[in-house]
């Protein structure tokens, strides 16, 4: 049985064309989510977010397409295609699109 979910199998394919972007919202989709991983792709319209929030688990923001904006402790961070930025557990942060922006987020809970 797989974990997997939302996603072909034994195919080769590029995450960010895997989601698309809708105007106005954030888009999300749901590879894994169990109590040790949470796979998840976004697409972010420009100007669209998610605000201040925590996670018991570290995150890695992984940047497919695009340019946004990462906020951890009230530090902002600029990100764009191909970069990548860990969250750690129990920090606040938020996501913004600066312009169309997709990334895969990890996030690795405590056992």
């Amino acid at each position: 049985m797989s974990v997997l979910k939302n996603i072909a199998e034994k195919e080769v394919l590029r995450f960010a064309d895997q989601i698309a972007y809708a105007d106005g919202q954030v888009v999300s989709k749901t590879l894994v989510q169990n109590q040790g991983i949470g796979l998840t792709l976004f697409a972010f319209a420009k100007g669209e977010g998610i605000s201040t929030h925590e996670s018991k688990g570290d995150a890695i923001v992984q940047v497919l397409d695009g340019k946004g904006e990462v906020t951890i402790d009230d530090e902002k961070f600029i990100l764009e295609t191909g970069q990548a930025i860990v969250m750690p557990a129990n920090h606040p942060h938020a996501v913004y699109g600066i312009e169309n922006f997709k990334m895969l987020l990890t996030v690795a809970f405590p056992a």
